[in-house]
């Protein structure tokens, strides 16, 4: 495989279908939230990507069968509204500069082909928060800007630039007259995060016009917070063992001879 290939699974028709784009970033944002909507949703495999830009190793089940890392593609016929989705995730984004932009732009070479008109991005934003983190939202326009701040997100006063496949689709997206917004939700960003993830998601489905259940994330927000106050207690106990050592240390008489 010498460059990013895309595989379709079905031939599908969509309508007027927005594209929703979550790979894995800081504290697995997006990768989070698009699945829980391709779990409720219960969504469909679309196609694969795959691509050399990917990381050289291989994912092995418990039947110990391999496969290559991938992107996956997944749709949903919207019954009660306008736009039916596409939504993409995968097991990890491209390692190099090349693959990103190359990636970005196979995305978008599949968005086109199903008249993909709108794309929302999601991924995380570094900060320390104890509170509810917001969501940060970045639009290629005004209209979509205006539709995710009356949807409950917040401007990005900051300057600070999104980095990986949300950022550069967000920026390629103009190119190919593709409409596109980017949803960041505010996390430590060294665990993951389904807190941040469902504050994105009830953004989004505001954005949408879609009724989600978010409740079945609670479990996975009690089980992300006692593993931080966890660590919280170890650093804090390493803390307390550092400084006792300094104690002693100080304590040491040193004799000239």
């Amino acid at each position: 495989m010498k460059e990013t290939t895309i595989r379709e699974l079905v031939n599908v028709s969509l309508r007027k279908p927005v594209l929703i784009e979550g790979l894995p970033g800081l504290g697995l944002v997006g990768k989070i939230a698009v699945r829980y909507m391709i779990k409720l949703l219960k969504a469909r495999k679309m196609a694969y990507l795959y691509s050399p830009h990917f990381p050289y190793f291989v994912i092995v089940n418990r039947k110990g069968t391999v496969r290559l890392l991938r992107g996956t593609f997944y749709y949903w016929k919207n019954d009660k509204g306008d736009n039916d989705l596409m939504m993409f995730t995968g097991d990890s984004q491209a390692q190099t500069i090349e693959g990103q932009y190359e990636i970005s732009n196979r995305i978008l070479d599949f968005a086109e082909k199903h008249n993909v008109k709108t794309i929302i991005t999601i991924g995380g934003y570094r900060v320390e928060t104890e509170e509810k983190p917001k969501v940060i939202a970045v639009a290629t326009n005004k209209e979509l800007l205006e539709m995710a701040l009356k949807a409950n997100a917040t401007l990005n006063t900051s300057s600070i630039p999104i980095v990986g496949t949300a950022g550069l689709i967000l920026g390629l997206a103009p190119l190919r007259k593709i409409d596109a917004l980017c949803l960041l939700g505010e996390t430590r960003g060294y665990l993951p995060d389904p807190k941040a993830a469902k504050s994105i998601l009830e953004v989004l489905v505001k954005i949408l016009g879609i009724n989600l259940d978010l409740s079945g994330m609670d479990e996975e927000i009690s089980r992300a917070e006692r593993i931080i106050a966890r660590l919280k207690e170890i650093e804090e106990r390493r803390a307390l063992q550092i400084e006792e050592l300094k104690r002693e240390e100080s304590k040491k008489v040193t004799y000239i001879a």
